[in-house]
């Protein structure tokens, strides 16, 4: 049975089996895809098979976890936690050195995010590994509802309409991306900032907005937001 320290759980299950459905990826993504057009785009007629999927990864018998290794040593981890009446997903960190694990963002209806800026989002994707998750289009949706970014760049529609369209059935990927662009997770968007080094956010519900009361410390916010940057967050001021 894996494990993740600090993190108390049920019985987590290695889940990269279902990386090769189609059908995970809008499932997955269903909190960003909010509206019926959406949901029309990314569905289309394999709604009832997609819930179907959606039972099976909340089922509370098996938690499936999915684990994103980053250059620095740090892995990210994805958790469907299937509590009964208090289901969710879980994005942690954890370095080999921390006692505990750390709440990037939690998906769930007590959303809190978010936990990553668009370029934070590209840098953690397109980091290499030979463990985890390895391929980048996986990486990239599988991360994605941690997004929370008021300053989306030219081109980002472009960037990520290439995953959806290489995983999935998706008849309009870039249609389906720009949607999930302007519905990025449950939270406000917030704005990005550098302040000594360390990327920081403006949103009431982030982990890692230094004014909250439940952000992360200070020592921790320097070391996440260098890791998930692949150790270059000092040379980008501003997240657009």
């Amino acid at each position: 049975m894996s494990k993740i320290p600090g993190y108390e759980g049920g019985p987590l299950v290695e889940g990269g089996a279902h990386l090769d459905d189609p059908l995970f990826w809008p499932v997955h993504l269903g909190t960003c895809l909010r509206g019926e057009d959406a949901q029309r785009a990314a569905f289309g007629a394999d709604w009832d098979a997609a819930m179907e999927l959606y039972r099976v990864l909340s089922a509370d018998q098996e938690w499936p976890m999915f684990s994103v290794p980053l250059r620095s040593g740090h892995t990210i981890y994805v958790v469907y936690r299937n509590f009964d009446g208090e289901r969710g997903v879980d994005y942690l960190i954890h370095h080999p050195t921390w006692p505990a694990a750390e709440t990037l963002a939690v998906d769930d209806g007590h959303f809190m995010g978010p936990g990553m800026a668009w370029p934070e989002l590209l840098s953690a994707a397109r980091q290499s590994s030979t463990k985890g998750v390895d391929d980048p289009d996986a990486r990239l949706l599988l991360l994605f509802p941690t997004l929370g970014d008021a300053r989306i760049p030219d081109g980002a529609t472009v960037a990520l309409t290439a995953a959806p369209s290489a995983l999935t059935l998706i008849e309009e990927p870039a249609d389906v991306a720009s949607m999930l662009l302007e519905n990025q997770g449950q939270w406000a968007l917030a704005h990005w900032r550098l302040a000594d080094g360390v990327r920081i956010n403006d949103g009431g519900h982030s982990y890692r907005n230094p004014g909250n009361a439940f952000a992360l410390p200070e020592g921790r916010l320097l070391e996440i937001s260098n890791a998930l940057n692949g150790g270059e967050a000092t040379e980008h001021e501003t997240s657009g």
